[in-house]
């Protein structure tokens, strides 16, 4: 606040006028100086998450940092934990983070053993492609900063998933993968121009003195590029051996200090075979192999990254007076009023108050083309209002809004590891041991039938076949083909259900909610002991209210308006109905049979086709409902049929109208008036014919029978992502994904197969030459780097194939301050 104060406390600036005195940062766009480095830590921090205009608004200074304060800390506090934290329904707490300095498996192993012990921590996944991490932990006993402290101790640096953590981690990354590359290439180039004096004879006729400085200058510009720009190798195989695991970087890290060692040795003792030509360019081509595989991964990413991206960092809060006031989107809190301008994304979810208005929602529900929304509507984070504009009234923020739902189930698939990643990382380490043995072996035999060579075919057989390849085989056509399914409105919650599903030979469909759509209609009711439609109605919808089931909310829509009484002790069984008492009365509602129970004797009300209501004494009315197949339904059957897939239909719905869904689809097979244990019977006795089953159904009535399937498929949309019960969810409302899905994974196994195909093939070709003495140290960096760039570029065709409609959608949308 004082003109020559701390910009942050506003207490006096140090005294000194050099450089070096200055603690000076760019805040907002403007450079900004502070009387120390806590100060400045907390006003870049303040800024990192939009809040810039704290300073504008405040009206005092605020409070000097303590030394041990820094970013970390700042997440015990619950306004900005809410909005990466996520509370799991077991009473844990959750969130995404990205982690860098993950290099291989062994990081993953290490970071895995560290937050494990934590106590309170109840679950920890992480992913090395994705460099991400899933912890869970009981909030009683651990906190976020906690496990954030265990992190930067270990020497990783975690951040929560948030677009800011997304844009300030990638560049991070990019800028030190950039400026390693530059100290690697220049030194590459210095280092082979002395060696080429050496080598081309173009020194003979000189003095040995001038020799030996050529030498000498070679290890000066050699010694950057190892000590520098190979440090992340190096360090990679130092966690890998605390951890006691061979990581890829093991026998690369080894290469490059045996090279130097015995280059300085040589050099030391006036030795005519120096090889720091070789370990520059050894180490460049390693750096430029990393670099490319950096970018394809960011690629990858920026796909399945892309909904972290939608939520806007400003948003327009009504005051009490009806003014706007701009705050921070993460300041927002439920019960606001919040004004979004037309073109601008809603900040948060809510329901519209007021006009109509119409928003993209394509990235959120799936729907391709604007909706529009009228008073009530329910306005999703992350949509963009195209007419407007439009006033929310907030209900869910931060990590409970169905984005940071969206988010949650992407980055879930993102950090756990399926069978293959396991099975093929159990592998590489394998490989590694014999990569090491091959090599002692090639140097012994050398040292008995020509020693000067030994030492290079040694070194290049290390290097020729380091599996680096085969470590990146699975994650990089698996990172790319949950990128490309997310992108087509398809969110894998289970990584392992890619392989399942293109080894998948049949689909169960249930039909309420899946084939047909939600919005049932009330059509004929039939009374039986009721006064009128109106009293039959209102107990119905007393138990109904309650309950999402499509049949449950077309009953109490259709009472809207009307005085419902309150039902006590309401509950749902799973297949059959609701339960519930009214008055000391005991109402059931449902299908016959369950409805009915001991009156089911009764003939005309047993064999009623409907949703009955009905007490102890029988049936008091018969709701018959209408509804409709969803728009692609015919479709999506027929591609999945076309696909080689066969198709069924369970339903717990009357046979009538099982029968005319069918009919309509053109499935031979079905079966009505299934109880979820029908189902689980169907299923297993599929399974035992040898059947790989995938389940739809909608992911919340359905749960018992998706989890007992191969491969389970829900449809979703809106604040249910997040509650879906399923290996696979569908955003929206578009069937046919199911057959986009099935092909895109079907096309990752045959290119995940060629990837390893190739890497072994690789090993196998150039292994031989290496240990012949054919192929130079340099040379065979060159090939290792070229065979993992071959396996990251071959991922990246995963789904370039025909693209689904998602994919006119852009890809992201600038972020609205």
């Amino acid at each position: 606040m004082t003109p020559g104060g701390c910009w942050h406390c506003g207490e006096p600036l140090p005294r000194g006028d050099a450089p070096k005195d200055t603690i000076s940062a760019t805040i907002d766009g403007a450079a900004r100086r502070f009387c120390c480095t806590g100060c400045r830590a907390a006003a870049q921090w303040i800024a990192q998450i939009g809040l810039a205009d704290y300073y504008r608004l405040r009206s005092a200074p605020a409070q000097r940092p303590a030394d041990a304060t820094d970013e970390r800390t700042a997440w015990a506090r619950d306004e900005l934990a809410r909005h990466v934290v996520r509370e799991r329904g077991d009473g844990a707490r959750e969130a995404m983070l990205l982690i860098d300095g993950i290099r291989c498996s062994a990081c993953v192993w290490l970071i895995e053993r560290l937050l494990g012990a934590l106590p309170g921590v109840v679950q920890v996944s992480v992913n090395a492609a994705a460099q991400r991490a899933r912890i869970a932990w009981d909030p009683a006993q651990c906190t976020l900063p906690t496990v954030l402290d265990v992190l930067a101790r270990a020497g990783y640096v975690g951040r929560p998933l948030d677009a800011e953590a997304l844009d300030d981690a990638r560049r991070r990354e990019s800028r030190q993968a950039l400026k390693r590359l530059v100290v690697a290439g220049f030194g590459a180039m210095q280092a082979m121009m002395y060696a080429s004096a050496l080598y081309l004879g173009a020194l003979d006729a000189s003095d040995p003195t001038t020799r030996y400085l050529m030498r000498w200058l070679g290890l000066l510009v050699a010694t950057p590029v190892v000590f520098y720009a190979a440090a992340p190798f190096f360090g990679g195989a130092v966690r890998a051996l605390r951890a006691r695991r061979l990581g890829m970087d093991v026998p690369v890290a080894l290469a490059i200090a045996l090279i130097y060692l015995a280059s300085l040795y040589e050099a030391l003792r006036g030795g005519r075979e120096v090889y720091f030509d070789s370990v520059s360019m050894f180490v460049f081509f390693l750096l430029v192999g990393r670099y490319l595989e950096m970018r394809a991964r960011h690629k990858a990413g920026d796909l399945g990254d892309a909904h972290a991206r939608l939520m806007p960092l400003f948003a327009d809060r009504v005051r009490a007076d009806g003014a706007l006031e701009r705050v921070a989107a993460s300041a927002l809190v439920p019960g606001d009023l919040v004004q979004v301008a037309e073109g601008a994304a809603v900040p948060a979810d809510g329901r519209l108050e007021g006009a109509r208005c119409r928003v993209d929602e394509s990235l959120l529900s799936g729907e391709s083309d604007a909706v529009t929304k009228t008073a009530g509507s329910p306005l999703l984070a992350g949509s963009l209002v195209v007419l407007g504009p439009a006033r929310l009234r907030v209900q869910r923020v931060g990590a409970a809004t169905a984005l940071a739902g969206i988010v949650a189930l992407v980055s879930r698939a993102q950090t756990e590891r399926p069978r293959l990643a396991r099975v093929g990382e159990r592998a590489a380490a394998r490989f590694v041991a014999r990569v090491l043995l091959l090599a002692a072996l090639t140097a012994i035999g050398w040292s008995l039938v020509d020693p000067p060579r030994a030492f290079a075919a040694a070194l290049a057989v290390l290097v020729v076949s380091c599996p680096c390849a085969l470590a990146l085989a699975v994650p990089a056509a698996l990172t790319r083909a949950l990128a490309v399914l997310a992108r087509r409105g398809v969110l894998v919650v289970r990584p392992d259900a890619i392989e399942a599903l293109a080894c998948a030979t049949q689909v169960v469909f249930d039909k309420t909610g899946t084939l047909t759509l939600a919005q049932l209609d009330l059509g004929h009711v039939e009374l039986r002991r009721a006064g009128s439609r109106d009293d039959a109605l209102a107990l119905a919808a007393a138990l109904a209210r309650g309950s999402r089931h499509p049949a449950a909310r077309a009953l109490a829509d259709a009472a809207a308006g009307m005085p419902v009484p309150a039902a006590e002790d309401v509950r749902e069984i799973a297949g059959c109905g609701l339960e519930g008492r009214l008055q000391g009365r005991l109402l059931r509602l449902g299908q016959a049979d369950f409805a009915l129970g001991a009156a089911a004797a009764t003939a005309a009300a047993g064999n009623a086709e409907g949703i009955v209501l009905a007490d102890a004494d029988g049936a008091i009315a018969v709701f018959h409902l209408s509804e409709r197949l969803r728009p692609d339904a015919i479709d999506a059957v027929a591609a999945l049929r076309a696909a080689g897939l066969a198709v069924e239909i369970a339903s717990g719905d009357a046979a009538a109208k099982v029968a005319a869904v069918a009919a309509r689809l053109h499935v031979e097979t079905w079966h009505a008036r299934q109880r979820p244990a029908d189902k689980l019977a169907r299923l297993a006795a599929l399974r035992a014919q040898g059947a790989r089953v995938i389940a739809v159904g909608d992911g919340i009535n359905d749960a018992p029978v998706l989890a007992a399937a191969d491969v389970s498929v829900a449809l979703a949309s809106g604040a249910d992502l997040a509650q879906a019960s399923s290996d696979i969810v569908l955003r929206g409302e578009r069937l046919g994904a199911i057959a986009e899905a099935r092909a895109i994974a079907t096309d990752t196994l045959r290119i995940l197969r060629q990837n390893q195909r190739w890497a072994i093939g690789y090993n196998l070709a150039a292994v031989p030459f290496a240990a012949l003495g054919l192929v130079p140290p340099w040379l065979a960096a060159l090939g290792m780097s070229a065979s993992s760039l071959v396996v990251v570029l071959n991922a990246l065709r995963i789904g370039r194939g025909a693209q689904g409609p998602r994919e006119a959608a852009p890809l992201q949308r600038e972020r609205i301050a």
